[in-house]
C-alpha cells in the first residue's frame, strides 16, 4: 500500500516508490529505492513537497538494494546534479513545448502482447532483409512499409514494452546485421517510451535506429564478416558505412531531417571522440544519443564472428562507467532506469538457491522482477517452470524473496530466450 507523506516527515529507512513529479530531471537513479544517507533525504526535500512510500506493514516486506556483490547500485547521483538541467531542457526540445512529456501506464499484459505484436516482429525482420539487399544493389528502400510497421513497433511498446524487449532475445549470429538493426530500434523505442517522448519523436527514432546500418551493404564482406578485430585501415573503411548510409537514403524516399541525422550522428560519443562530425554533448542532440547508446548496448552484448557478447548486467556496468566520457551522463542513468538492474533475457540466482531467467521488469518494485524457475535450489530442473513475481514471493523462513546473483548464462547451461513467454518465433 502507498502512502502519501510530506518529504519534510520522511525518514531514513523509508522505501520512495513516487515522487510529485517526473524522475526525470531529479537527480535519482532509480524510480524507487530506500533512504539511506541524510543527503538523499535532504535532495528529496528540495525536490518534492510530497512523495509515495511504501509501509513495511502492507506487503510483508520493502524492496532492497541490491546485494553488496551487485555493480549497479540505485544512489544518489551528486555528479549529475547540474547535468540533469541540460537533459530536462533537451526533452522540452524535443516535445516542442513545457509539460509535453508523456506518462504511459501498461495496457496489456505481457503474455497479450507478444501474441499482438508477433506478426509485426516477424514482417519488420523481413523487411529489414529485403532493404539489406535493395541498399547493396541500388534498389529503392521500401520506405513506406518501414514506416507502417515502425508505427505498430511504436504502439506495442506504449501498450507493454516488456514484450517488445523479450523478442531482443532472439538472435542469430549469421544475420547480426539485419537484426541488430531491428534489436537498435526496439530497444531505442523501449528507451523513448521510458523517457516520455511523444509518438512522432517515437516514430522517427524508430525509424532511424531500423536505417542506422544500411550503409554496411557497401562494405566488402570480407571487412563485414572478418572473423578477427578490424585493422585500422579496415576500421577507416567500415566507419564510411554512416555517409553511404546517408547517400542510400537521400536516394530514396523522401525521409524526415530527423531520421537522417540519428543515422549520422549514432556514433558520435559524449566527449567528442566519435564520427563523424566529433559534436560533443548535447550538440549530438537526444534521439543520436539514444540511438547511439542502444547501438553500443546491443553489439556488446551480441555474439560476433570474432567475440561473444557480454552478459546485459556486465555491459549496463560498462556503460555506466562511461558515463561522461562516451555517453550523456544522466541518460545513462536513465537507461539503466530503463532496461532495469536486471534486465530481462538475465540469468538469476535466487536467495532460495532457485535459479530462473527474468522475463519482465517489475516498474514498481524494480528490484522484484518477474521470474520463470528453471532450478530448484538442488539445482535440478523444474518440470514446468513456473513464472513468479518476486515482490510477493517469500523464502521458506518468511524472509522477502531476492536476487542473489546474476549469472552468465553459459555457466550454468541456459538459453534465457528459451524461456521467454514468446510464441512460435526461433
Amino acid at each position: 500500500m502507498k502512502t502519501k507523506i510530506d518529504t519534510q516527515h520522511l525518514k531514513i529507512g523509508m522505501y520512495v516508490s513516487e515522487l510529485d513529479r517526473p524522475w526525470l530531471g531529479t537527480p535519482f537513479m532509480f524510480q524507487g529505492f530506500e533512504i539511506t544517507t541524510d543527503e538523499e533525504l535532504k535532495t528529496l526535500q528540495q525536490y518534492c513537497r510530497h512523495v509515495y512510500i511504501i509501509a513495511p506493514e502492507s506487503s510483508g516486506a520493502l524492496p532492497t538494494r541490491p546485494t553488496s556483490g551487485e555493480p549497479i547500485k540505485p544512489k544518489l547521483n551528486v555528479e549529475a546534479l547540474p547535468k540533469s538541467v541540460a537533459l530536462e531542457q533537451q526533452m522540452l526540445k524535443i516535445n516542442n513545448h513545457p509539460g509535453a512529456r508523456s506518462v504511459y501506464v501498461d495496457q496489456t499484459t505481457l503474455e497479450e502482447e507478444t501474441q499482438l505484436i508477433e506478426s509485426t516482429f516477424t514482417d519488420t525482420q523481413e523487411l529489414v532483409k529485403e532493404m539489406m539487399w535493395e541498399a547493396k544493389f541500388g534498389r529503392s528502400l521500401n520506405v513506406p512499409g518501414a514506416r507502417k510497421l515502425v508505427t505498430k513497433m511504436v504502439e506495442s511498446a506504449l501498450r507493454n514494452p516488456d514484450a517488445l524487449t523479450c523478442f531482443t532475445q532472439l538472435k542469430q549470429k549469421d544475420e547480426y546485421t539485419a537484426q541488430h538493426c531491428l534489436r537498435v530500434s526496439i530497444l531505442s523505442l523501449v528507451f523513448g517510451r521510458q523517457l516520455g517522448l511523444a509518438d512522432e519523436e517515437l516514430e522517427h527514432l524508430g525509424l532511424g535506429a531500423l536505417l542506422l546500418d544500411l550503409g554496411k551493404m557497401k562494405i566488402p564482406s570480407e571487412i563485414l564478416n572478418k572473423p578477427a578485430p578490424l585493422l585500422p585501415d579496415e576500421m577507416n573503411l567500415a566507419r564510411q558505412h554512416v555517409p553511404w548510409g546517408i547517400e542510400i537514403m537521400e536516394k530514396t524516399h523522401p525521409l524526415p531531417a530527423k531520421v537522417l541525422e540519428i543515422v549520422r550522428r549514432h556514433h558520435e560519443r559524449y566527449d567528442g571522440s566519435g564520427y563523424l562530425d566529433k559534436l560533443q554533448g548535447d550538440s549530438i542532440g537526444l534521439l543520436g544519443m539514444i540511438a547511439g547508446m542502444v547501438d553500443y548496448y546491443d553489439a556488446i552484448t551480441s555474439d560476433r564472428v570474432y567475440r561473444e557478447g557480454i552478459s546485459a548486467h556486465v555491459a549496463l556496468k560498462k556503460m555506466y562507467e562511461a558515463r561522461g566520457t562516451q555517453f550523456h551522463p544522466e541518460l545513462v542513468e536513465k537507461f539503466i532506469q530503463c532496461l532495469g538492474i536486471y534486465p530481462i533475457g538475465s540469468v538469476v540466482e535466487l536467495n532460495t538457491g532457485e535459479i530462473g531467467v527474468v522475463v519482465a521488469l517489475n516498474r514498481s518494485h524494480r528490484l522484484r522482477p518477474r521470474v520463470v524457475l528453471v532450478l530448484r535450489a538442488d539445482k535440478t530442473p523444474y518440470p514446468h517452470m513456473p513464472a513468479v513475481s518476486l515482490a510477493g514471493r517469500k523464502t521458506a523462513n518468511g524472509r522477502p524473496c531476492e536476487v542473489e546473483r546474476v549469472l552468465e548464462p553459459a555457466e550454468c547451461g541456459i538459453d534465457p530466450a528459451r524461456y521467454l513467454p514468446l510464441p512460435s518465433i526461433g
